[in-house]
């Protein structure tokens, strides 16, 4: 069944109106070195805004024959849209807050990739460069604002979860919209769209007219993850540590509902980070919550880390179970105690200079087989770098599950290979068998799960 299509002109909103003659050339350009390959890919992704999709390449293929090309203005600069998503547009008219989204992208792919400064960087470079670079993508993409207390959560989670637990994090977020706190999510759907959605509903009924909901992505993840209605700051950061980077830099704490590898991964970053010594009385407040029959999840949550990173990790979250009241005021407390550190330390509220990010969270991971294979699972190490090694075992797993590429790798030489100590890998392997058990790797309805990695177990 063919997709519905509609050709239209649309005209810059909100983020960049204007290009160079290289900026152009750049997007225009359909060689490896182009971006032309790159802006289409998030393009489509966020005129698919709303759908309901975890598959990069099902969406590219029924888009197949989507095209957009810049058409310069003396005034500006138009897209021309060939074969785009009929649900983008209403009576002919594109969505307003799809049309935000589309600029978005222009916006932050223009930024990083023409910006000579930034050449060096994407390739790997120091870790003050690396922040630098983090800070710079937020700043031009207006994110970074002045004169607001921490009000700014971030809140992770699966985006294949059941009704009945995205109903518990819009609950969750009405509590914090009600207490005036703003949301940051990973921009997609299930547990990324449910706090936003319950937020908005709290900031209408004590009138906050400048909530903010803001959606952190990446063009790996876009595609499968295409950003929900509500988000209305779109950021696309250069690669998953840059984002997961950003995540922690601009939030003041986290809430963690139920989720899939992904999740796990976004808590192992944040963990590894947050056990560094130079952060040991960095306030950021980490809430770990579910309904009540999620209770067993975050058990096994919590004994995975204790057995990976030892006890001492466990006391950087606080789960609460079933009670989104003492979740929203609990995060209020916590971002009163950022408050009060930053005013007594000088640094500043809406970017957290303050966190000591070690290099090995921030240098690009690409997961390939080799890679893959090569993880340092062992517990010969500071914990900090189990945590990272860690982290990088899921990020290949997400990547074999939704990102175009991982699931080309997967799909020529078979699922990538994880190896390593025993005391590791067997709780590693119980944990990922209970997210394929609970659906917690695909979204509702989709095809069964083919694992995208193999367990390969070592004597002890």
């Amino acid at each position: 069944m063919t997709a519905p299509t509609i050709n239209a002109l649309v005209s810059p909103e909100g983020s960049l109106e204007i290009l160079s003659n290289h900026e152009v050339n750049l997007l225009k350009d359909k060689s490896e070195g182009g971006l032309y390959q790159l802006f289409r890919q998030c393009a489509l992704a966020v005129l698919n805004t709303g759908a309901v999709t975890d598959d990069c390449q099902d969406l590219m293929q029924t888009y197949a024959d989507f095209d957009i090309r810049l058409i310069p203005q003396p005034r500006g600069l138009k897209l021309e849209l060939i074969n785009a998503p009929a649900h983008a547009f209403v009576d002919d008219e594109m969505l307003l807050a799809i049309r935000e989204h589309l600029f978005s992208v222009l916006r932050d792919i223009v930024y990083t990739h023409s910006t000579p400064k930034f050449a060096g960087i994407l390739k790997g470079n120091g870790p003050e460069d690396l922040t630098n670079m983090v800070f710079h993508i937020l700043r031009n993409a207006r994110a970074l604002k002045t004169g607001r207390q921490p009000d700014l959560v971030v809140c992770w989670g699966g985006h294949s979860i059941s009704h009945e637990e995205y109903q518990y994090s819009k609950e969750v977020g009405h509590q914090l919209g009600l207490r005036e706190l703003s949301i940051c999510t990973g921009c997609g759907p299930g547990a990324m769209k449910g706090p936003m959605k319950g937020a908005t509903i709290g900031h209408a009924k004590q009138r906050v007219k400048n909530g903010r909901y803001i959606g952190i992505t990446e063009p790996g993840i876009i595609g499968a993850e295409a950003p929900n209605p509500i988000v209305n700051e779109l950021i696309i950061m250069p690669d998953i540590e840059k984002r997961l980077e950003a995540f922690v830099r601009c939030g003041h704490g986290v809430i963690v509902f139920p989720g899939g590898v992904g999740t796990a991964e976004e808590i192992l970053y944040l963990l590894g980070i947050l056990l560094h010594p130079d952060n040991a009385d960095l306030p950021f407040p980490v809430v770990f919550t579910g309904r009540k029959e999620n209770a067993e999840y975050f058990e096994m949550i919590d004994k995975f880390i204790r057995t990976a990173l030892g006890d001492e990790a466990a006391k950087k979250y606080e789960i609460i179970i079933d009670d989104p009241v003492l979740v929203a005021q609990t995060m209020k407390k916590g971002l009163k105690d950022v408050e009060t550190f930053r005013r007594a330390m000088q640094d500043a509220y809406y970017f957290n200079w303050m966190l000591k990010i070690d290099p090995v969270f921030q240098m690009p991971f690409e997961p390939d087989h080799e890679n893959m294979l090569a993880l340092e699972l062992h517990r010969d190490q500071p914990v900090h770098l189990i945590a990272a090694n860690l982290r990088k075992a899921f990020s290949g797993i997400v990547a074999g599950n939704v990102k175009d590429g991982g699931i080309r790798k997967v799909q020529e030489k078979g699922p990538f290979e994880i190896t390593g100590d025993p005391s590791l890998i067997k709780p590693l392997e119980a944990m990922l068998e209970q997210f394929v058990a609970n659906n917690r790797m695909k979204l509702p309805g989709s095809s069964a799960y083919r694992p995208s990695y193999r367990i390969i177990s070592t004597a002890a």
